[in-house]
């Protein structure tokens, strides 16, 4: 019979090897004045469990196209998407938010905080959603984890840059979620501010063991994650 230590190591390797996403041949096509265009051409992609994904390319070259497809937030022309072992395709838009809630997170690069709530309503909105009973508690938890806890009664228009993409990564990983989607995550933010951000979201990451897919330009965010896909004329090839 196994020991604990080794059911328990190979739990883990289990674990490691899920694939948390994946995404088959997808494919987009949008009608154009000349007639159809190919955004993106049959990708594939699989991300397992507690990895980070960087996809980098051109602007135009349809980054956040995939990362949206990826997501559920678009559909694909062709091609199949699994979120969390379920396919997007045979899910609707209200299934394919309650699939989201509490087990996938978002951060923007224009933060999309709601502007009149203020950051510890932003961070509880997740939670009030998912109806978690302790809401404020755990939300004022995490923007103290941040940093943030001082900043709680705050609207995001009495914040700097830099604060409200810490409140977004707050409402982000305050629900310990399986995935979390990132677009161009330091692209609203001075270099320096953008490096501690990044430090930040790799160390929540690092936590909770959360999936990572992000799109980014910034060379620096990118070569933290364990891989790097290169997006150009609607392909990906790995770095």
């Amino acid at each position: 019979m196994a020991s604990q230590t080794e059911q328990n190591t190979e739990s883990a390797r289990t674990k490691e090897s899920e694939i948390v996403l994946s995404g088959q041949a997808i494919a987009k096509h949008v009608s154009g004045p000349d007639g159809n265009l190919t955004i993106l051409h049959a990708l594939d992609i699989d991300v397992k469990a507690g990895e980070t994904v960087a996809i980098v390319g051109p602007s135009g070259s349809g980054k956040s196209t995939v990362l949206g497809i990826l997501a559920g937030l678009d559909t694909p022309s062709e091609g199949r998407v699994e979120l969390l072992n379920q396919p997007l395709s045979e899910l609707d838009e209200d299934a394919r938010a309650r699939l989201r809630a509490g087990r996938v997170g978002f951060v923007f690069q224009n933060f999309q905080l709601l502007p009149g709530l203020t950051a510890l309503e932003n961070v509880m909105l997740p939670l009030e959603i998912a109806g978690d009973a302790d809401a404020a508690k755990r939300a004022k938890a995490m923007l103290d984890q941040v940093g943030l806890a001082e900043r709680a009664g705050h609207l995001p228009l009495q914040l700097s840059g830099g604060e409200q993409q810490r409140v977004a990564l707050a409402r982000a990983f305050v629900t310990n979620p399986s995935v979390l989607f990132a677009d161009e995550p330091t692209g609203n933010l001075d270099s320096d501010t953008g490096e501690k951000v990044v430090e930040l979201m790799f160390s929540l990451r690092e936590q909770q063991g959360t999936s990572v897919v992000l799109v980014t330009h910034d060379s620096t965010l990118a070569s933290q994650c364990d891989r790097i896909l290169r997006m150009g004329n609607g392909r990906l090839d790995a770095v």
